[in-house]
Order: C-alpha cells, then structure tokens, then sequence
C-alpha cells in the first residue's frame, strides 16, 4: 500500500454560509408555525418548502472535500456527490501546479462547478490544485493547506524524477 504523501478534509464551516442558511431556515418556519398555531392546515407548499430546505442544510451538514496524494496520484472525493474517490494516476497528468485562483470569477463559485478552466471541486478559499490531464481536461481542487500542498508536490515531483532517471 502506497504511503500518503497529503491528506485533506474540508467542509462548508463558514460562518456566513451557516447565517445565511438559519436566516432563510427561520423566514420558512416562521409562517409555518404561526399557521399551526392558529389551527389552519399546513398548505403542501409550506411543507414542501420546509423539507426542501431541511434537506439542504443536511447537505450542508454532510458535505465533504476529501483530498489524497502518494505515489500513485491523486485522489478526490466530493462526499455524497461520489461515493469513491476519483483517481488521477501520475501518468494520467500533463501539468499539475499549487495556485491562487477567484473561485466567482474563474468557476462561478464553490462546489462542484464547470469553468473555463474545467471542473473544480471546491469548499472555500482561493488556493487550489490545477491538475490538466493529458486528456485535455482541468481539474482545480481547492485546498486550505496550499503551503503544505506546496511542499509535498515539489517533494514528490523530484522523487517521481528519480525513479525515471
């Protein structure tokens, strides 16, 4: 089994995602509550409304961005979205760097997103790993370790020229 070289585990934990989310929470529940407090039947679109937004926050609450580096590649997983990682072996990869990056501008936000660029999986932050495969394709993985990631790449970029040599 392969040594792991990086490992990263990220959540949506930013204040301002949570504020927001209770906010909206709290203006869907309170016309919820003050119809059952007066005995009127809930209308199925209050329902509706309150387990749609039940269900986001629960996917808030589990959502996950797994980040794994050894020998081999990398690993990513988007906890639900995939249920196994993803897999970039080293020969699979043309170019891969540490970057700063605008998550709005370059992919129109954070998540599993499409930009110009390829996909991105991201969770916050503005620091991330582009990987273009030799397939074409981009993959940007956001990361809060940049420094880390840094050391690591550099580290097993000039142990992957080793063992070529």
């Amino acid at each position: 089994m392969n040594k792991i070289q990086f490992q990263e585990t990220q959540r949506f934990n930013q204040w301002w995602v949570w504020i927001l989310l209770i906010v909206i929470f709290g203006f869907t529940v309170q016309p919820i509550w003050e119809t059952y407090q007066s005995g009127i039947s809930l209308s199925s679109s209050q329902l509706w409304g309150f387990v749609i937004l039940s269900l986001v926050i629960l996917l808030f609450l589990i959502l996950r961005l797994e980040t794994k580096i050894d020998e081999k590649g990398v690993w990513v997983k988007y906890f639900p979205v995939h249920w196994k990682p993803k897999f970039y072996s080293w020969d699979s990869i043309s170019q891969i760097e540490v970057k700063k990056y605008s998550p709005l501008m370059d992919y129109g936000g954070w998540g599993i997103r499409l930009g110009r660029n390829g996909k991105a999986y991201n969770v916050k932050g503005n620091k991330g790993l582009q990987l273009l495969l030799k397939n074409g394709d981009g993959l940007l993985i956001g990361t809060q370790k940049d420094e880390e990631l840094e050391r690591v790449m550099n580290k097993l970029n000039a142990d992957l020229l080793l063992k070529k040599n």
